[in-house]
């Protein structure tokens, strides 16, 4: 992480230095020089917010006693102790709509073992900008039930709908108390 951080820099200045030896005959090179730049800097500015994002997203977990956090910016996944066992978060196709985001909640069972019957609660709500902690005021919660499934499945997909909330905001999902839920026994008639 660190060579990439370094090297984007140096480019920087050597564009810039070009460009005062840059004759007219060489100024569509140096046009390509500054757009290339500008994307290095893009791509730099969106590694470091994802990297300050999973530095929070990992602080938030390692203190977690209940529950895992999600932070979309970190782009990573996450593990959930639960009733079914260790399961994989992560997030997906996070995107703006009218009213908020929309995404996509991956949950996969570790080692391939079939996912039962569930209930789940999602919590979302924006992150404090000056102390990256979760602000509780205005957060918003859904309890999700999976159902039971014919056939053995060790993921699911969820789609959420994260009102008042859009991407562009550090924000945060919580997805915690993961309760399986006992098979239907079938009734027998006498």
């Amino acid at each position: 992480m660190t060579r990439v951080v370094m090297r984007k820099p140096v480019l920087l200045v050597a564009a810039l230095l070009l460009a005062g030896c840059a004759t007219p005959s060489q100024q569509p090179e140096l046009n390509k020089l500054h757009t290339q730049v500008g994307k290095l800097n893009g791509e730099l500015r969106q590694l470091t917010q994802q990297a300050t994002a999973l530095t929070q997203q990992n602080m938030l977990n390692t203190n977690s006693t209940q529950g895992a956090w999600l932070l979309p910016a970190a782009n990573t996944a996450v593990v959930l102790k639960s009733q079914a066992g260790d399961v994989r978060l992560s997030l997906s196709h996070v995107s703006s709509e009218a009213n908020g985001t929309r995404a996509i909640l991956n949950i996969r069972a570790a080692g391939e073992k079939p996912l039962p019957a569930f209930t789940v609660r999602v919590e979302w709500g924006e992150m404090d900008p000056t102390t990256g902690k979760p602000l509780q005021v205005d957060s918003q919660s859904q309890l999700i039930n999976v159902a039971g499934s014919l056939l053995p499945r060790s993921e699911v997909t969820i789609p959420l709908r994260l009102s008042n909330t859009v991407p562009e905001q550090s924000g945060y999902i919580r997805v915690h108390d993961l309760v399986v839920q006992a098979p239907v026994q079938p009734t027998s008639q006498p």
